[in-house]
């Protein structure tokens, strides 16, 4: 198995909680890095899309009250969304013996049901986490710009050629909209949601109008915003939110729209390699949403991102703002020799943040104008996670303080 960043963040939150929500798209990995954990405990595993295994949940508190002491990993979890009372009865029946923590994780495709029923039933139980695809920090021995090709599901990022590859996101795409989607909502015709899709991807990158893209595919603006719901529910479409901020001028208020795997993005404009992308009109875009997935995906929890637009031009492409309240200001470019608009120091003048960056494609990393730096991706993605584990610790060591007060 590929070692996975989150990895770690997991098997603490089994330490720290009694369940633990591991949500992400199909074909991410959650179920081969929740069986990586599992091993390690000796835990028992429950695929809920099996008949078998659902067959032994038939009288759920019974088979479960059997391995009270261990691990259960339940996958599909949305298959069972009765078992959530169930399993808050068992984690109190658990914490009045004193086994309080790691007593299950739960796997899913995120939907919204599935986020409001486990919240319901298993309030102050259950700790939400993300798997992504693969980012520029996990050791896949692939080169970045392979993984901004091909994207970082790992049965597509791992083929053994970029037709292979593509073939595999195409099926994985037709896969969703005739199988998969229709489990989390209404009835949606297959067709019409690539189209929506595919228009999508067209937009990456645009500010949200959804008046326009109901237009475009004959329907009303509620029923767009509806299938982006959608498709953001289920992880794979990115609304980038806009920083609100009295600084006196009047702000874009809508958020920024990315398809948030590079792979699917280029599957679903027919981009089938590198030349066909660098010949694209999309690349610019394409590069932009690749970089904030990787920077957003490298920070731990408490970290956000924000896009950044005023009336006047002023717009800073990725606004990161961390637990402590510290933000920095990205400008993302696809040139070797970056050079950043007049927008984005303008920008910063608004929000005086205290560090700022150019993410390029290049190898190298250089100081610029004033405080300004030209970074790698890698580079910037590990300091992201380092300043955010900095901000962590103090915000622990200032609760701690405090409840020593």
């Amino acid at each position: 198995m590929i070692g996975r960043t989150l990895e770690k963040t997991l098997a603490q939150a089994l330490k720290e909680v009694p369940a633990v929500c591991l949500l992400g798209p199909r074909q991410v990995g959650k179920t081969t890095l929740a069986l990586a954990i599992g091993r390690k405990l000796g835990a028992a595993y429950l695929d809920l899309e099996s008949e078998q295994d659902r067959a032994k949940l038939a009288e759920p508190e019974l088979y479960l009250k059997r391995h009270i002491d261990q691990l259960v990993i339940l996958d599909e979890v949305h298959r069972a969304p009765g078992l959530f009372p169930v399993l808050r009865g068992l984690i109190d029946s658990a914490r009045r013996r004193g086994a309080a923590n790691g007593r299950y994780l739960l796997l899913g495709s995120a939907s919204l049901d599935l986020l409001r029923q486990s919240g319901e039933s298993l309030a102050g139980r259950v700790r939400y986490l993300e798997l992504a695809p693969f980012s520029v920090l996990e050791p896949t021995g692939k080169p970045a710009d392979m993984l901004w090709l091909r994207g970082g599901f790992p049965d597509s990022l791992l083929a053994a050629s970029d037709a292979q590859s593509l073939r595999w996101r195409q099926d994985f795409i037709r896969t969703y909209l005739e199988r998969d989607i229709p489990q989390f909502g209404p009835r949606i015709a297959a067709e019409m949601l690539r189209r929506f899709w595919t228009m999508t991807a067209h937009l990456q990158g645009s500010f949200l109008n959804a008046a326009g893209l109901a237009r475009s595919l004959g329907v009303d603006a509620k029923t767009a915003v509806r299938y982006l719901d959608l498709l953001a529910d289920l992880l794979l479409v990115r609304r980038l939110p806009p920083w609100h901020a009295n600084v006196g001028k009047r702000l874009v208020k809508s958020p920024r729209i990315y398809l948030r795997d590079s792979g699917l993005l280029h599957a679903l404009l027919a981009i089938a390699d590198m030349e066909g992308l660098l010949a694209h009109p999309v690349l610019g875009s394409s590069w932009e949403g690749f970089v904030i997935e990787n920077l957003l995906a490298s920070a731990p929890w408490g970290v956000s991102g924000y896009s950044y637009r005023t009336g006047g031009g002023a717009e800073i492409d990725l606004l990161m703002v961390f637990p402590d309240g510290e933000r920095w200001a990205i400008e993302i470019k696809r040139s070797l020799q970056p050079r950043p608009e007049r927008g984005f120091h303008a920008a910063c003048a608004d929000l005086k943040p205290r560090r700022r960056f150019i993410v390029y494609p290049g190898d190298e990393r250089y100081p610029l104008t004033g405080d300004l730096e030209a970074v790698p991706l890698s580079e910037l993605a590990v300091d992201v996670r380092r300043r955010a584990n900095i901000a962590a610790g103090r915000g622990s060591s200032s609760r701690l303080r405090g409840r020593r007060s």
